[in-house]
């Protein structure tokens, strides 16, 4: 057995030492051989592996480096921010931004708590309930009234509720105080109006034009209460008659109550520089009060 694999490996060597040298006639160059070409191609294919693997150093055209990865940057400022104190800067600010906010709201809830409970202390002067009269509309007049009336008691003298329809018994009843009074009217709509005037009201049989610059008109019609003075255009003040009474001129009377007290109209004036104070301009009258004005001594004594 070893003999003939001796005598194998004999012929072997006889017959690659017979071949031509491949420097004496090359068929094939290094780089052309079919065996340089297989470790080329197999070189070539695990080099491309390993460069896709492993970035390679040099500048190697066949293969590019890869791109380095995307890193969050943000993540680390976090990071340092946390470490260094900021983050928590920044939840105290957030804390105090938040602290503030609570702050004016709860200053603006106060300031309409103490606007209502103003309104409603103010409310005590009226000596009897109105239709008409809430604790802001009071508040509001009541910062609208001549000094020479603050203070005082609200005496309702009129109410169309509690003494009927009829301007003359209005009339009749606004000599019971004499000095500044308050007209408040209604629409169906839930507009509320009115105007300060100076009683007792005098009818006239003819036209006349009566009052002071101190008559002035108010309105809910936009919202909020808001009060018209007088202009100055003109003295259109207040026309009182038994068939009627009327405020302002100059194009329109801004209010006027017929004798029944059951309709009225409105619209714009000269004289107090005004809109339409009601729903439209020709409306039914919900009810109408007149209140007075009395000191509490003056009031207990009567």
């Amino acid at each position: 057995m070893h003999a003939l694999k001796d005598k194998v490996s004999q012929k072997l060597s006889n017959l690659f030492a017979d071949s031509p040298s491949q420097s004496a006639s090359p068929r094939y160059s290094n780089s052309d051989s079919p065996k340089a070409r297989l470790n080329s191609s197999v070189g070539k294919s695990l080099s491309s592996y390993f460069s896709f693997v492993v970035p390679q150093s040099g500048n190697d055209d066949d293969s590019e480096p890869c791109p380095p990865l995307p890193i969050r940057t943000e993540s680390y400022e976090s990071i340092e921010n946390c470490k260094s104190g900021n983050g928590h800067d920044q939840a105290e600010t957030f804390k105090e931004s938040d602290k503030d906010c609570e702050l004016r709201v709860s200053a603006k809830v106060e300031e309409s708590g103490n606007d209502y409970f103003l309104g409603v202390k103010q409310m005590r002067e009226l000596t009897e309930g109105s239709v008409f009269i809430t604790a802001n509309l009071c508040e509001f007049l009541h910062a609208s009234l001549p000094n020479i009336v603050r203070g005082c008691k609200w005496i309702l003298l009129y109410s169309t509720l509690k003494h009927g329809i009829s301007l003359r018994t209005l009339l009749r009843r606004s000599g019971e105080l004499p000095g500044p009074c308050l007209l408040v009217a209604g629409d169906k709509k839930g507009a509320v109006f009115g105007a300060l005037l100076e009683c007792p009201l005098q009818p006239t049989p003819k036209r006349k034009y009566q009052g002071t610059s101190q008559t002035f008109l108010f309105t809910t019609i936009y919202g909020e209460p808001r009060i018209f003075r007088p202009t100055g255009a003109n003295r259109y003040y207040l026309m009182c008659m038994n068939e009627f009474l009327a405020f302002g001129g100059g194009g329109n009377f801004a209010l006027c109550l017929d004798e029944d007290l059951l309709k009225a109209t409105s619209g714009p004036s000269e004289t107090f520089g005004n809109e339409c104070l009601a729903s439209s301009t020709e409306f039914e009258l919900k009810n109408v009060e007149l209140w007075g004005f009395a000191h509490a001594s003056q009031y207990l004594s009567s």
